[in-house]
């Protein structure tokens, strides 16, 4: 099979040997893969795979059940599958445990499947899981038009929560299409500053949970949003890992929760009942159109390097999604 090799300065089409798959694993033949920040980050040697993962660039796919271990039970050869991957998807094959995989939602191409899995577990997790996010609650999605972004807002919404969402100029109508109660564009406002302006009285003001990729910079304002017994979730830290000069009396004084959080590196057991829990809780939203996958665009692999500069730039607003020939 061919797959994707890289380094920090090019992508090349290289030649392998199919994945050997063990009794609890399936072969998939990949139609197409997503791509994600950690992709790059990996490609700069910032996020190495775990332990035994494939050192293949690509968390997630779609395609078609190519072969199967003797211990898989609920899958048949021919299925149409979405999976979550710690490596291996930049390729025309890939390999997965069983407990890994999500039908391929009827009527979904095999580019929406392949946009699926990261962004929404990751959402679903950061949500649901870690920040324990209750019906009614006010919750802050920073990146709002990001992968992880488009899924929270819409997780989020379908739930019963309220949404505020901070983007860019650009990307403001995507997140207000997307059902965001309020959408700070965070080039020309202050977000701490614009929640005070829109929640004036004490009983509204503040925020009940924050999911936060941009690290640092937002700090401060994110613990001054927080509401008392708030809870601050960390995806990444795009700004910035170091903060100078900080204060904890915040969070004693409103009782705060500071969580981090990472899917990848996640037991196999994890990641096994968070699929279990999301598809048990969404599977019927998808045939309902109430979650979709929002696709920023498709390159064909061949154009893997275009795809990862315009996530590089910013560029995208939802999952950018190779096409696998």
């Amino acid at each position: 099979m061919f797959f994707i090799q890289h380094t920090n300065e090019t992508l090349s089409f290289q030649e392998m040997a199919s994945p050997e798959i063990n009794s609890q694993e399936v072969l998939i033949e990949v139609r197409a893969a997503g791509i994600n920040r950690a992709d790059l980050l990996q490609r700069a040697g910032k996020y190495p795979p775990p332990q035994g993962a494939s050192h293949i660039l690509g968390l997630e796919v779609s395609g078609i059940i190519k072969a199967k271990g003797e211990a898989v039970a609920n899958w048949q050869v021919g299925d149409k599958v979405m999976a979550l991957l710690s490596g291996g998807g930049y390729a025309q094959q890939a390999k997965a445990h069983q407990n890994l995989l999500m039908p391929l939602p009827e009527g979904f191409s095999f580019e929406q499947g392949a946009a699926l899995p990261e962004a929404f577990l990751t959402a679903y997790q950061a949500l649901f899981l870690v920040g324990k996010a209750c019906p009614q609650e006010r919750v802050l999605i920073h990146a709002g038009a990001s992968g992880v972004g488009t899924a929270a807002i819409q997780l989020a919404k379908v739930f019963d929560l309220e949404v505020v969402t901070t983007c860019s100029t650009a990307k403001m109508a995507t997140c207000r299409n997307l059902g965001a109660d309020l959408v700070i564009d965070y080039t020309n406002e202050n977000f701490y500053q614009k929640i005070q302006t829109f929640y004036p009285s004490s009983k509204e003001a503040g925020i009940d949970l924050i999911i936060d990729c941009i690290g640092a910079s937002y700090w401060t304002d994110n613990l001054k949003s927080l509401r008392l017994d708030g809870r601050l979730v960390l995806l990444a830290a795009l700004s910035g890992v170091k903060i100078d000069n900080f204060n904890i009396a915040t969070l004693l004084t409103k009782r705060l929760q500071i969580l981090g959080t990472t899917l990848r590196n996640r037991s196999l057991s994890y990641q096994s009942d968070l699929i279990f829990q999301f598809w048990k809780n969404t599977k019927n939203l998808w045939a309902e159109g109430k979650l979709m996958p929002i696709i920023d665009s498709v390159f064909e692999w061949q154009q893997a390097e275009e795809a990862h500069k315009r996530m590089q730039a910013n560029l995208n607003m939802g999952k950018i999604v190779l096409k696998v020939s």
